[in-house]
């Protein structure tokens, strides 16, 4: 987790903020788009960042990568977002090395998700890995660790119940409608937005409420016409927004608007409204309930909100733990094998050095010298004592940086760069 670049020792970090300490509102000003990211990653690069990946979703904003001081990372989310140090400060986390490895298992395997289990954050590790990648920010060290919590949260979500059940902001925005909206199926729907989340709510409302009045608008009219295409629905323009609105009994925002597209002076409300904001940053201004009958939801809200389906899913996180844990340790053994690896290859050379310069001394002072039984034993001799070095090393208790300068210094050799 620790490398040299020069003369200067970098560190892997896990660095950003997520829902656990930062409310929505904050984690909207964190939050990175398409272009922030890009930006972000370019500027990682002329600052000599050698590998790094970030993601930002709803539930968080995270760098992951190696640098001399997290500062660095820090600074990268701050000036590609709306986000500040001072905001940064009470609410981020920096976790380092083992730390930094042991959170991203955990994020990439859905134990530490908003909703237990959901595996959707995994998808948006492998596009941020694929983006670091196409511009040469991924180092060895990296492209087997993301592929080591790929393949943990593959063995999860095929080995475990973790991920069974419908659970997910989606399906509790649709209960929580059913539960809290009376005769739901004859009401006026209407769905703004039709990315993944919105999408997935869309389906959700079709399937549960048999509702034949959801009307869907998006910025890009033609992704919601496949999407209405798909369920057999209406599709509006984006600039009827304001008149689709006062027909609506139910609204649910899940656009990915940086700035609030929905206020009270757009409504024009003579009936109650119930409106779901399932967007980071919020898309609805909080002002709405300023007006009678006007009811708002946050996804955080609905995000808290526990069934059977989630209680029955804590029950397989020691068994999710266990197959991290499996993954982890044959990761961390090949890390410090990597890391060694070049110290054992010059103790051999070392060793077999002397070896010949002995062999040769032995042969010119004794007659009888037998040179070809000693090169067997004194091969054998020096793979023993090569394979217990190995050994001690790969042990989970050493502690290899020390054990390696020991090494080296005993022997006076020194290994090729690391």
């Amino acid at each position: 987790m620790e490398h040299t670049n020069g003369t200067k020792h970098h560190y892997f970090y896990s660095v950003g903020l997520s829902y656990k300490k930062a409310d929505a509102e904050i984690r909207g000003k964190f939050s990175l788009d398409t272009q922030a990211k890009k930006r972000l990653l370019e500027q990682a690069k002329s600052e000599g960042i050698e590998s790094l990946i970030v993601t930002s979703t709803c539930n968080r904003t995270e760098i992951y990568g190696f640098a001399e001081h997290p500062f660095q990372l820090i600074k990268l989310i701050c000036e590609n977002s709306n986000g500040s140090i001072e905001a940064f400060q009470k609410v981020g986390f920096v976790y380092k090395n083992q730390e930094a490895i042991n959170h991203l298992f955990r994020v990439g395997t859905g134990l530490d998700s908003q909703i237990l289990g959901d595996f959707e954050i995994i998808s948006q590790i492998k596009t941020s890995f694929a983006e670091s990648r196409a511009l040469g920010l991924i180092n060895t060290f990296f492209f087997f660790f993301i592929n080591a919590v790929i393949q943990a949260s593959k063995k999860i979500k095929n080995e475990t119940e973790i991920s069974t059940g419908a659970t997910s902001v989606s399906f509790a925005s649709v209960q929580y409608i059913i539960k809290n909206v009376e005769d739901i199926g004859k009401k006026n729907i209407l769905l703004f937005g039709t990315g993944k989340i919105g999408h997935n709510t869309c389906e959700n409302l079709v399937k549960h409420t048999k509702n034949e009045h959801i009307t869907l608008i998006n910025r890009t009219k033609d992704k919601a016409e496949k999407l209405a295409t798909k369920l057999n629905l209406i599709v509006k323009d984006y600039s009827e927004l304001h008149l689709e609105l006062q027909k609506a009994d139910v609204v649910i925002v899940a656009t990915g608007a940086q700035n609030p597209t929905i206020d009270k002076a757009i409504l024009n409300l003579k009936k109650p409204m119930l409106i779901l904001d399932l967007s980071i940053p919020k898309n609805v201004n909080e002002n709405v309930q300023d007006l009678d009958g006007v009811s708002l939801v946050h996804m955080d809200y609905l995000s808290q909100l526990t069934d059977e389906t989630l209680e029955n899913r804590k029950l397989h996180i020691p068994a999710a733990e266990a197959i991290i844990e499996a993954i982890k340790e044959e990761f961390i053994a090949w890390t410090k094998a990597r890391k060694f690896a070049p110290t054992i290859h010059a103790l051999k050379e070392k060793l077999n050095a002397i070896k010949a310069s002995e062999l040769d001394f032995q042969s010119k002072k004794l007659a009888d010298f037998n040179e070809e039984q000693a090169e067997i034993i004194s091969t054998r001799i020096i793979q023993k004592i090569t394979t217990h070095f190995a050994n001690h090393l790969k042990d989970s208790n050493t502690m290899v940086d020390e054990s390696i300068e020991w090494i080296e210094k005993v022997f006076q050799i020194e290994a090729p760069s690391k």
